[in-house]
């Protein structure tokens, strides 16, 4: 495991957050050295990134960084709104741009909202995106992005990991994470913006994606005690279906909590996607949500249970092919165990898997 911890997690320092390029006043990153690029592997097994046990859980910030043209498609505020269907090979795509930074060409920001009385215990910031649609981007840029923290100036993250980048006949797509622990843990909850994701616009039959996600994991005495648990890989789901697997991890019947997911280019109205989770003993249980059914889960959507979610600029219902999607497990684990496998599969959209995270309640 690579990070076996909370504990050991405190003991570590910045880690592998480059804060290396620090935005001034006047719009220009301050001179520093170039850094190699992360290492590439065109598949990834998905693998544990963060476990512990401890009162709290995981929340998460998430927006895209491409969308279409409001002004080529007339259409397509209709489909950013969901008040109609669409999907990203339907459309001229370019960028996400909220931040009136004339050296970003893409950027969106989202809430990270924690509970009162909150400590960070872990976070890490994943980005990803296809490279080719109606140009072509270099994959040198894949594994650094800008981060904004809530009232501050933008700073360079380097890929601290491996980054997934596989080329295929229709895409060139890609997912990189970092660890930005040391900065949410000391700027706390708000808004936080990343730019600089390496994406391309245009318009192509599979079409363009991207976006990003910061995963935190919290610990609050207010909270029940938890198993938290994150995975990531990178890999086509047709092909290779996304596991997360807790053991040894006792849970009382009807354990509530919630699990999430990062997935790239999946199509709204393509059936044939599910999120289950199973147990020794009740079987396996199909995952739904607001807007997210049992044979569609990803479908563009950056959702999560309840009516009270974080704010996103933009707020696009239909991301076109970015999903970011938190599900509650209340009522999906009826019988009391020791072990849970989630699993994320694709029969018919060509998807890729990118991120699945998990806070069971534990048994005491």
């Amino acid at each position: 495991m690579r990070h076996s911890s909370a504990k050991r997690l405190r003991r570590a320092t910045v880690g592998v957050l480059a804060l290396a390029t620090m935005w001034v006043s006047g719009g220009s990153p301050a001179a520093v050295t170039a850094a190699p690029p992360a290492p590439e592997a065109d598949s990834i097994a998905f693998a544990p990134r963060y476990a512990a046990l401890q009162q709290g859980g995981i929340v998460r910030a998430a927006n895209s960084s491409i969308t279409c043209r409001t002004d080529q498609a007339p259409a397509c505020q209709d489909v950013q709104t969901g008040r109609t269907a669409g999907v990203n090979g339907g459309f001229d795509m370019f960028y996400v741009d909220v931040d009136r930074d004339p050296n970003t060409y893409n950027s969106s920001r989202t809430e990270v909202r924690l509970p009162a009385g909150s400590r960070v215990t872990y976070a890490r910031l994943y980005w990803g995106g296809n490279l080719r649609v109606g140009e072509q981007k270099p994959s040198e840029d894949n594994g650094r992005v800008l981060i904004a923290e809530p009232g501050g100036e933008y700073k360079e993250v380097l890929a601290d990991t491996v980054v997934g980048h596989r080329v295929t006949e229709n895409a060139d797509a890609f997912q990189a994470s970092a660890d930005v622990t040391a900065l949410v843990r000391d700027s706390g909850p708000g808004m936080y913006t990343v730019a600089q994701v390496n994406v391309a616009s245009g318009r192509s039959a599979t079409g363009a994606w991207g976006g990003w996600t910061l995963v935190v994991a919290y610990e609050n005495a207010a909270e029940p005690l938890r198993h938290l648990a994150l995975w990531d890989g990178f890999a086509p789901l047709r092909s290779h279906p996304a596991e997360l697997r807790l053991r040894n991890a006792d849970f009382p019947a009807g354990a509530g909590g919630s699990v999430g997911l990062v997935a790239y280019d999946g199509d709204r109205g393509t059936d044939g996607e599910s999120l289950t989770v199973s147990t020794g003993g009740s079987g396996t249980t199909s995952l739904t949500g607001p807007g997210n059914s049992s044979d569609d889960v990803l479908n563009s959507t950056i959702s999560g249970p309840g009516d009270d979610s974080p704010a996103r600029v933009p707020a696009y219902a239909n991301t076109l092919g970015y999903d970011s999607d938190v599900f509650g497990l209340s009522g999906r684990l009826p019988h009391a165990g020791d072990e849970a496998t989630f699993r994320l599969s694709s029969t018919r959209d060509a998807a890729w898997a990118g991120v699945l995270f998990a806070a069971v309640d534990a048994r005491r």
